[in-house]
């Protein structure tokens, strides 16, 4: 069985574009931090965290959240087969979901999705570990963070590129959308988004606080 079938990135024209961030916006917390926790166990999370101690000293000092991201893509998925990292992803969410995704954000997300909008997620997390909610939701695109895999389509604990926040988040959306890109709307819940936001029509900043 191979990898499931890519997003579509090709709006109708005149199609209103709607971006969403993913984790704390339509989620209640990180969906990456968290899958790493559940997919390692408590007693694997703890020693991963033990051999992350150099990684994290250095954070302290350059806050480089694309650095510790990827330290800790080596430490916990480095080697691991696509296909296994999708199934587990798949599982994940499975088993999350129903205490993970924000109510009153589900509502906004299906209210656009009513009036035709085509819904794109702009996420920091890794699209592999996303895609299951991204597929559950009937997003039309996904943007994220981009794992690299080796010849033999394993984990390398390397990005394809920066980690998707801020300012990337924006060069993503016009890579995919295009430089004249406008969007109808736009919900995010850090300095992250405030880019993205920033292109908006409507402009949602933490504007969804419901817990399921």
């Amino acid at each position: 069985m191979g990898s499931p079938p890519p997003f579509c990135q090709s709006p109708a024209p005149g199609q209103s574009i709607v971006a969403f961030d993913f984790d704390g916006t339509l989620t209640i917390r990180d969906s990456f931090t968290t899958f790493l926790r559940w997919r390692a166990g408590p007693v694997g999370w703890v020693q991963g965290l033990a051999g992350m101690v150099p990684d994290m000293v250095t954070y302290v000092g350059d806050r480089d959240r694309g650095r510790i991201k990827a330290a800790s893509v080596r430490q916990f998925l480095a080697g691991m087969p696509r296909q296994t990292l999708e199934a587990e992803a798949e599982r994940f969410a499975d088993q999350i979901w129903d205490r993970f995704i924000r109510p009153d954000a589900l509502a906004c997300w299906q209210a656009w999705g009513d009036r035709g909008a085509h819904r794109v997620i702009v996420t920091a997390s890794p699209e592999t570990t996303v895609a299951p909610f991204a597929r559950r939701l009937g997003a039309e695109n996904l943007i994220g963070t981009r794992l690299e895999f080796d010849p033999q389509d394993r984990v390398t604990g390397r990005f394809l590129d920066e980690n998707c926040r801020r300012a990337e988040k924006v060069r993503r959306l016009q890579a995919v959308y295009g430089p004249d890109l406008a969007l109808a709307a736009a919900y995010g819940d850090t300095s992250g988004d405030i880019e993205m936001i920033a292109m908006a029509q409507e402009k949602g900043f933490r504007v969804f606080t419901a817990r399921p």
